[in-house]
């Protein structure tokens, strides 16, 4: 017979039970938490590897999390002696600190009523809004309350009306931070998918108006700033070792190239240029340098290394808002290097020099070398000065690294050498009678072409002296008007193909690219004595460079003196020059570079209008 008798837990029993489901409940809290800085972390950054680094994104973070901290949570985390914070130690502060929320708002809209009567009047508010800060005369909190003031009795009624529409608006402030939270969820859940096929699929190359999830942009924080203008700037030392590369880099898909500036009497800086097309959305690290062609032995100009720079554009536009962004950080080789994000797609890549170390030369004063002479049997044969600058030309002219020359890497030659391109019987023609390997030109099959070429005119060596000059080379062989350098591009997902498109002077595109950079990154100051006129400087690790903006309708000429500039070379003979800047227009007044790349530099400028 039944008792009606049910067991039922132990007191202890009870108490573990629920121990255990708060330690379940605390643990699914945490574990929320950490997803939601997780995913406000991506919405942010690229990787929860990657520290918070200034201030202003860790107050965004926060923010995204739902949080609006005061200044005085700020400073709680980030003093003058933080460098940076983890995802880690991000999550600690999201732990002490909750979201704000409605009733947080309406306690901080309370405090301005002092007295607690319903109200805020002029009084309550003068001595809140003068107690920190800058302060406010009676006049100017008057008009504050004047301007939502609706019965006009002189004081805010937030008891009433007041406090359901101050309410509606807390309750707008909270529901919209729960919609960013959300969205910054859905955009770590896409990364993640993102990334996930990635892995799973092979590549695949972006359909014609596919859309682009990301794409890199010039941000005022990622440079350093320099110091207001006629002041002495923050002295520096031009280059502070090696910049941090991936970590990870041997995993990424490499694409390299070599290219060169020339120097060229009517056009400029003319140079080889690229594009890069990209198969998928993708962190890339782009490094351009200098490089020494050949075995020069003691025959090397004395000089420091060429300044090499990249600026990366948008291939969809044609116009200075193509830029992307721009190599700016150095090594102590003369490496320019850049990280960022691009969407998958293509992209120009388009080399830059300032002229501060690469100039036309003045004269040629030396003794011309020989180029050719006949044996004893008569035969012409190229002197070994020259074929030693003819095989530096084989390797400037292989783009590719790989010991021989393309029809395409001869085409490029051609081009430079002779404004042409290579036809095909001319091509045929070099198949037929040089050395090949691969369907390419060997270096001996190069050097044989040029003793054809001599042989042809019967030993003159004109033509041979146009070939030198267009490559850089002087009467001594010296390689004075040319820099040859090297790019490479490693891209973390996908692969990366770098192709090269032109040889020729950028021109105007590249002026306005520049010019745009500085004006997004450089020190604003406008000239007080011309309306609309305007004079950014920007000054980086390794570069200076000063650029004239004039909105006006007329054409303005002004003076720009930067001799009291200590260790700085210019792109001009002096660092003082006029620059006449054609109405609604941007130009480049003055590059500067460190003249001793060990010692302290630092750029003044001043200026003054001519008329």
């Amino acid at each position: 017979m039944s008792s009606g008798w049910t067991s039922r837990p132990s007191s202890a029993a009870s108490r573990s039970s629920r121990h255990s489901h708060a330690s379940s409940n605390s643990r699914a809290e945490d574990s929320s938490l950490k997803l939601e800085c997780k995913a406000a972390y991506l919405s942010v950054f690229d990787d929860i590897h990657d520290n918070i680094m200034n201030k202003k994104d860790f107050i965004l973070v926060l923010q995204q999390t739902g949080r609006n901290p005061t200044p005085k949570v700020v400073q709680r985390y980030w003093d003058e002696n933080t460098e940076s914070i983890s995802f880690a130690e991000f999550v600690d502060i999201c732990r002490k600190e909750p979201p704000t929320s409605v009733d947080d708002l309406l306690r901080a809209f309370r405090k301005f009523d002092i007295n607690g009567d319903g109200y805020i009047s002029l009084e309550e508010l003068y001595k809140v809004m003068t107690m920190k800060g800058e302060k406010l005369s009676r006049q100017e909190v008057k008009a504050m309350i004047d301007e939502v003031d609706e019965n006009k009795d002189g004081r805010l009624d937030y008891k009433e009306s007041e406090i359901f529409r101050y309410i509606e608006f807390c309750k707008m402030f909270v529901a919209t931070t729960e919609e960013c939270k959300k969205m910054s969820l859905r955009v770590m859940e896409k990364k993640e998918r993102q990334r996930t096929q990635k892995e799973d699929q092979p590549s695949v190359r972006p359909r014609k108006g596919e859309k682009r999830l990301s794409q890199a942009s010039l941000k005022s924080d990622d440079l350093p700033k320099p110091s207001p203008r006629n002041r002495k700037e923050k002295q520096r030392v031009s280059r502070t070792g090696n910049f941090p590369q991936p970590s990870n880099l041997r995993s990424w898909k490499h694409a390299q190239s070599k290219g060169c500036f020339f120097v060229d009497e009517a056009r400029g800086f003319v140079s080889h240029q690229y594009l890069l097309t990209l198969m998928e959305d993708t962190a890339i690290w782009l490094t351009i340098q200098p490089i020494t062609i050949g075995d020069h032995g003691g025959d090397v100009l004395d000089r420091p290394p060429v300044d090499t720079a990249m600026y990366i554009l948008r291939a969809d536009h044609d116009d200075d808002k193509a830029l992307v962004t721009f190599t700016e950080h150095q090594d102590s080789k003369g490496c320019y290097g850049v990280r960022c994000d691009l969407a998958a797609g293509s992209y120009h890549l388009i080399p830059f020099t300032t002229g501060c170390r690469l100039r036309p030369r003045k004269s040629d004063s030396s003794k011309e070398a020989k180029l050719v002479i006949r044996d004893k049997e008569g035969k012409i044969t190229l002197t070994k000065p020259f074929r030693k600058a003819l095989e530096e030309i084989f390797d400037m002219a292989d783009l590719d690294g790989n010991g021989l020359l393309s029809r395409d890497e001869f085409s490029w030659f051609n081009i430079r050498t002779s404004d042409e391109n290579v036809a095909d019987d001319e091509w045929q023609v070099v198949e037929e009678n040089v050395e090949m390997e691969k369907g390419e030109i060997t270096k001996d099959g190069f050097l044989s072409l040029n003793v054809m070429e001599a042989e042809d005119n019967d030993g003159d060596t004109e033509d041979l002296w146009i070939t030198l000059n267009s490559m850089g080379y002087n009467k001594a062989l010296q390689l004075d008007e040319a820099c040859p350098f090297k790019v490479d591009v490693y891209a973390e997902d996908g692969e990366a193909a770098l192709e090269v498109t032109k040889l020729e002077n950028p021109g105007l595109l590249l002026e306005g690219t520049v010019c745009a950079s500085v004006i997004a990154k450089g020190d604003a100051t406008k000239i007080k004595s011309v309306k609309d006129l305007m004079l950014y400087t920007y000054q980086g690790d390794a570069r200076a460079t000063v650029v004239i903006e004039n909105k006006s309708r007329t054409k303005v000429t002004m003076e720009l003196d930067c001799s009291k500039s200590k260790n700085c070379a210019s792109n001009h003979d002096s660092l003082v020059c006029s620059i006449a800047v054609p109405p609604q227009s941007r130009m480049v007044g003055m590059h500067l570079l460190p003249v001793n790349e060990s010692a302290e530099w630092f750029v003044q400028c001043t200026e003054a209008i001519l008329k």
